[in-house]
């Protein structure tokens, strides 16, 4: 099974990404992490090419990305930018 995000990394993510103190849920902040759980999903299915359910959910997760981030882009494009910049995501 593919390992999780530790809490410390989900914080380190949160804290760089939050427009401020208490934000925990923005937009912006749940693609941080949703970036870090593809990165680590992509790193277990080099190892474990059969996983075929942690491929299933890379899949939902990358669309459930690509969702918001087509959100933020619709309300804010210069934040789009500077997020997917920030997380080195393509376009």
């Amino acid at each position: 099974m593919a390992r999780m995000i530790s809490s410390e990394e989900k914080a380190k993510i949160t804290s760089d990404l939050a427009s401020h103190k208490t934000d925990s849920g923005s937009p912006a902040v749940q693609v941080g992490i949703m970036t870090a759980r593809i990165a680590e999903l992509t790193d277990h299915l080099k190892k474990n090419k059969h996983d075929f359910a942690a491929r299933r959910a890379l899949l939902q997760l990358v669309g459930k990305r690509k969702r918001l981030l087509k959100y933020v882009a619709n309300e804010s494009g210069d934040a789009y930018l500077e997020l997917i910049k920030k997380l080195g995501i393509r376009r």
